[in-house]
Parts: structure tokens; C-alpha cells; sequence
């Protein structure tokens, strides 16, 4: 409200009557319209009175002047556009009679009496309405969706947050849906000069005539947050994970185990997002929070030598490079998922919680047919982490991942795929579909509907629109965040050479207080991995190499049957040894040349291999991993497929999901 000096001259009374003369100022503009519509038909009546062409010419201006109106009105309203044709209509037939008729003849003084303050009045009242009644923006909101074929939607109480501005929309009962809005918000956006992803809409659940049209005018996103350290040191994984924030300054969480009281259920991760997009610092920000925790255990695999992942290796319990150690820790996974089972039901645990990680002392939890409490050690949760899982799913198979995404969340294990191209050629649709939670980074624009759900999409979710032009910025969409919150765009925290110490720090602390391999999990690794796995190392041991495998694999061998190689499909495996091939000469395993082992002395040098591979960590083979030791022994390629297929019947191998390679079974636990 505007503030008035009261003049010298009229103390009190000139300000009194300033005021109500700028309150009813807004007011007078169609009062004037009904006194010049008076003085132009009397003024009009000297000139034009009773003259035939006079009144040809003013009626077809009145037409004229009505049916301009209404074609002017057409941006707006139809009730304003309706209003204003029926003012213009009355005024103008009303001029036009009082000029050929005169002001005072017949019931024109009467028609002008009570016409013209009523057209006055209802312009009034219209201004009223619209002034105290009318949400505010709604004509601003209402041309705007207007222009992109939404008109007849009605829009609700706007709520204006700092740099959110929220307005309910509903839709034209059987003529409009949500999904018309969703296709509609590119032009909003282009209206707006916005980019797409500014401009969100949330469906409302129950309705598909309602929801709420979402714009964020301003990127807050692009200021620069480096990492400074986890969130929760010291925590539990249950808590939540803190690896950004949104476009409105709030964290950027994520829950991995499930919650029964807040019905969440235990989730997998996929990451995805193309080169540039910022993934391995979205992957740092995640990892950093899982080893900032007290009871968990991360198991890592990255074919690119923990090229981003380095300063953090002391943390972390179990690294394996790609190729084979990637193998052995994928079948590894398999062997602990039905033990960690197996435990949480003797001790009644229907899924993971924080608490399977503590000695079991509760009676309402044990295993003791007695119901006394067992004091077992505890199951801390496991993450299993996939690093640039492209190369393992080439090697191994799109499927490779299947089994233990269906099966590891009811065992306390989450696995977490990372890639640049989540694309239906690279991993199986039932893979894909078990990994419920996915953290989006820049795509391209072709690969969307690889990375999140077309429901998100459709609610303005474009990773695509950054490409690599916006390093770190993201959507997350997982259980316990709030679905309205899936097309918000988030940004991870950045990492720089100054976070290397921080890192270091982190690992340091994980290394000395984080959880260590309980006996359950550590076994079912070991049955599996033998020396390969040797958990998280001791401070002062070299985190590099403490359990790296000495021999690397040509991941390449995947064509192979799953007994025995197809080119040695003519053997007999029950047939005696062959002869020594020309020029066989040299001894096998130091024995003298042309020495031809009998079938119990080639059974004792086959096992002796196995046993070597044992002790160098190599604990799935296949063909090619003999080929030197062949060339050596001068023993062909198809005695070593026989003598597989032997050791796979005596129990020493197991077959893996990839044909053609085998698991060693180690020594302690052969059958």
C-alpha cells in the first residue's frame, strides 16, 4: 500500500481523501466508459439525427467494433473474451440508437440508467474477484499453459519455495491425462527459457487427472562441492548414505539394507553414465560412505587396476584386479550368498539388520535347539562392487550377475554394477531388472531408457540433456527416497588431489575399526578362492599385492563346452594315454625323454598343476592356462582336456556359469 503526506493546508482530511481516492482509483476506468458512452450518443444525435445513412454506418461499426473484440479476446479467458464482446455489444447499439434517435427518446434514459452501472459494476466486481480470490499468477499460469495445449487445465494454490515454485494442476475431466502433460514439458520448458530438466511433473498416484507441475528456475547445482570426508563415521550401513545433494541444497541420499519398520526393502545399485559423466567420483562418494561404516565389508573388483580407487585399498577386504581374480571373487560371492542364508535362518533373522553384525547374546535370536542364547560372532553386511563390469560381462557373460542379484538381498549382500552403457546387449534383462536402484549420471540422449525407468522420464528426468558437459550431476532412484524426488536432479560431491590424504585417513580408520570377515563369510570365500582371498590386511601390509593372483587370464576362453573342449569332442576319456607325438622329446615334470607315464603317474603330475595353480591364487582354469605348462611337459592340449574332465568327476573341479572354465575346489575341502 502506498504511503500519502497529508498537506499542510488540510491537516487530516487531505489524507483521508487521498486514500480512498487511490483505492478507488483501479475502480473508475469503466465508470468513465459509461459517461463518454453518454456524451458521444448525445453529441452524436446533433450530427447524425434521423439520417438513414448515419445509422448504416454506425451499425456496421458497432458489428465491426463487437466482432474485433472478440477476435482480440482470444489470448485470454473465455469468460474475460465473453465479458468484454457483451460490453462492447451494449454500448455500441446504445451510441448508436442515441445518435439517430436522440439521448432522451423512448426507453433509452432508462436503458442508460440502469444498463451503464450495471456493465460498470460487473467490471468491478470481475477486478475484485480476480484481485483477492484468484491464486496468484493464475493468468500468467493460465496463458502459459495455454500456449502449450493445456488451456482448459485448472491450476490450484501456487507454492512459491526459494528457487521451487510447486503448482497442482487439474486436468479436463475425460479429455486430458497425465501423460498429455508429461509430452507438454519440453515447450514449457522452451516457454520458460528453461532447460528441460528445470521443468519436472509429478502424477498424482491415484488420479490420472491430477499432479504437480514442478519448475526450478535456477541451477544450484553448478556451484563447485568438493569432498571433505564421510557423513557418519563410525555409523551403521543401515544409515543413510550422504553422496551429494539435490537441486534445492538437500542431501543426496541412499539406503543399501532394507528396514522392515520403514518397509524398505535391501537393494542392488546400479551406476551408470558415459564417459565424463563424473562416475567415478560418484562411485568414490559411495564407496568413501560404506567404509566410513562399522559394520560392513566391501568386496571390489576394477579391471582398471584401482586406478581411482588406490588410496582406499587398506579398507577394503577383499580387491581383485579383472580377469581372473574378478572370476574367482564372482563364484566367491555365489558360495557366501546360501551361507550368509543359511545363518540368518538358524538365527531367525528374516533379512539383515544392523544387529546380525553384533555377537549374537539375544535368546530371540539363536541357533541352540535349547533356546539359550549361542554367543556365534556376528555377520557384518556385505557390498559386492563391480568396477567397469562391461569387461567381466564380456568375459563371463550377460548373465554372469543374474544369480546373485536375485538371490543376495534376502543373504545381507548388495551388489553394486557400475558401467558406462547399461544397454540390453550387455546385460541380461533379468539382471537389469534386478537391480532396482540406479544413480544416473550424463548419458546419451539414445541410452535413457537404459539407465531409468520411462515412468521417471516421463516426469522430466533427462540425463541425457548433459552428456559429459555436467560432470557429477545425477538422478537417483531407489527405495527409501521419496518418489517425487526421482526426477530431481542431484550432484555428487567432487574429488580432488586434496582428497587423496582424506581418502587415506579413511582407509587407515576402516582398516584398524572396521568389520572384519566373520567366520560364515570368510569361509564360503575361502572354499571358494583358497589363497586368493586373505581379507582386509593388517596395518603396515601392502594393500597392493597382499592378495593380488600372480598369474593374469586371457578372459577371451569362452567357447568352450562345459566338460570338454569342443576341438578334443573325438577323444575317448576312458581310452590309455596316447603315444608320445614326433618330437615329444622333452621330460615331463624332470622326467627323461620318451618317458611315457602311466596312467596313475600322469593323474599324480595333472594334480601336482592343480596344486600349483592353488598356491598361486589361479583358482578358475581353463584350457589356455595350460598351454605353457604344455609346451613345457611336451603334452598335448586334448590330454588336458581329458584330464579336466577326470579331476571335474573326482571332485577336485567344479564347473563355473562360463563354459569352458572351471573352479578349483581347494585342497582342505575336496571331496
Amino acid at each position: 500500500m502506498a504511503t500519502y503526506q497529508i498537506p499542510d493546508h488540510a491537516p487530516g482530511g487531505g489524507g483521508v481523501g487521498a486514500y480512498l481516492l487511490h483505492r478507488a482509483m483501479p475502480h473508475l476506468p469503466p465508470w468513465l466508459g459509461v459517461a463518454g458512452v453518454g456524451i458521444a450518443g448525445g453529441l452524436g444525435s446533433l450530427e447524425w439525427a434521423g439520417s438513414a445513412a448515419a445509422g448504416v454506418g454506425l451499425t456496421l461499426a458497432s458489428v465491426a467494433l463487437t466482432g474485433a473484440t472478440w477476435w482480440m479476446g482470444k489470448a485470454t479467458t473465455q469468460q474475460r473474451r465473453l465479458h468484454s464482446a457483451v460490453t462492447v455489444a451494449a454500448a455500441s447499439a446504445w451510441t448508436t440508437a442515441a445518435c439517430l434517435a436522440g439521448p432522451m427518446a423512448g426507453p433509452l434514459p432508462d436503458m442508460y440508467l440502469i444498463g451503464g452501472p450495471v456493465l460498470a459494476l460487473s467490471w468491478n466486481v470481475r477486478m475484485i474477484l480476480r484481485r483477492n480470490d484468484e491464486p496468484t499468477g493464475q493468468n500468467a499460469d493460465k496463458g502459459l499453459l495455454e500456449k502449450v495445449g493445456l488451456a482448459r487445465a485448472q491450476i490450484g494454490n501456487v507454492k512459491v519455495e526459494p528457487n521451487r515454485v510447486t503448482a497442482p494442476i487439474a486436468l479436463e475431466p475425460g479429455e486430458q491425462t497425465n501423460d498429455d502433460v508429461s509430452k507438454t514439458l519440453a515447450r514449457l520448458a522452451s516457454a520458460l527459457d528453461l532447460p528441460k530438466s528445470a521443468v519436472r511433473y509429478m502424477p498424482d498416484p491415484d488420479s490420472e487427472r491430477r499432479g504437480e507441475l514442478v519448475i526450478v528456475p535456477e541451477d544450484m547445482l553448478a556451484e563447485f562441492v568438493e569432498w571433505e570426508g564421510p557423513s557418519n563415521l563410525g555409523g551403521s550401513i543401515a544409515d543413510p548414505l550422504v553422496i551429494g545433494r539435490y537441486d534445492d541444497g538437500s542431501p543426496l541420499l541412499l539406503w543399501l539394507p532394507g528396514d522392515p519398520e520403514a518397509k524398505r526393502n535391501s537393494t542392488h545399485v546400479l551406476i551408470a553414465g558415459g564417459t565424463g559423466s563424473g562416475k567415478g567420483d560418484a562411485a568414490l562418494n559411495l564407496q568413501t560412505e560404506i567404509l566410513s561404516r562399522r559394520d560392513v565389508l566391501l568386496w571390489l573388483s576394477d579391471p582398471k587396476m584401482f586406478q581411482d580407487f588406490r588410496p582406499l585399498l587398506p579398507g577394503i577386504d577383499w580387491a581383485a584386479e579383472g580377469g581372473t581374480p574378478t572370476e574367482v571373487m564372482v563364484e566367491a560371492v555365489k558360495a557366501a550368498i546360501p551361507a550368509r542364508t543359511a545363518w540368518l535362518g538358524k538365527h531367525s533373522y528374516r533379512q539383515w539388520l544392523p544387529e546380525c553384525a553384533e555377537q549374537q547374546t539375544s535368546t530371540e535370536h539363536t541357533c541352540r535347539p535349547d533356546g539359550r542364547a549361542c554367543g556365534c560372532e556376528g555377520m557384518p553386511f556385505l557390498v559386492a562392487w563391480m568396477e567397469e563390469a562391461a569387461n567381466t560381462l564380456r568375459a563371463l557373460g550377460d548373465d554372469v550377475f543374474t544369480g546373485i542379484a536375485q538371490e543376495a538381498r534376502s543373504a545381507g549382500v548388495s551388489l553394486i554394477v557400475s558401467l558406462q552403457r547399461p544397454s540390453y546387449d550387455q546385460m541380461s534383462t533379468s539382471t537389469r531388472a534386478s537391480l532396482p536402484s540406479v544413480i544416473a549420471l550424463g548419458c546419451d540422449p539414445r541410452d535413457e531408457g537404459f539407465s531409468l525407468p520411462e515412468a521417471v522420464i516421463d516426469q522430466g528426468a533427462h540425463p541425457g540433456a548433459w552428456g559429459n558437459r555436467r560432470p557429477g550431476y545425477c538422478y537417483v532412484v531407489s527405495p527409501g527416497i521419496d518418489e517425487t524426488r526421482y526426477p530431481s536432479p542431484g550432484r555428487t560431491r567432487a574429488f580432488t588431489h586434496r582428497s587423496v590424504s582424506r581418502m587415506e585417513v579413511l582407509a587407515a580408520w576402516a582398516q584398524r575399526n572396521g568389520a572384519m570377515a566373520d567366520p560364515v563369510t570368510a569361509g564360503a570365500a575361502s572354499s571358494v578362492a583358497g589363497r586368493a582371498y586373505t581379507g582386509r590386511p593388517a596395518p603396515g601390509d601392502d594393500p597392493s599385492g597382499h592378495r593380488a593372483v600372480v598369474e593374469e587370464d586371457d578372459m577371451d576362453d569362452t567357447g568352450y563346452g562345459p566338460l570338454v573342449d569342443p576341438e578334443d569332442d573325438h577323444i575317448d576319456p576312458e581310452a590309455e594315454l596316447p603315444d608320445d607325438e614326433p618330437g615329444d622329446d622333452a621330460p615331463i615334470f624332470g622326467q627323461e625323454s620318451g618317458h611315457r607315464p602311466t596312467p596313475e603317474e600322469a593323474r599324480r603330475l595333472f594334480d601336482q598343476a592343480l596344486t600349483e595353480f592353488e598356491e598361486q591364487g589361479l583358482m578358475v582354469v581353463g584350457p589356455k592356462d595350460f598351454m605353457d605348462w604344455c609346451d613345457q611337459h611336451s603334452l598335448s592340449r586334448s590330454w588336458v582336456s581329458k584330464r579336466l574332465k577326470d579331476a571335474a568327476l573326482e571332485g577336485r573341479l567344479e564347473a563355473t556359469n562360463t563354459t569352458g572354465r572351471w573352479r578349483i575346489v581347494p585342497t582342505l575341502t575336496a571331496a
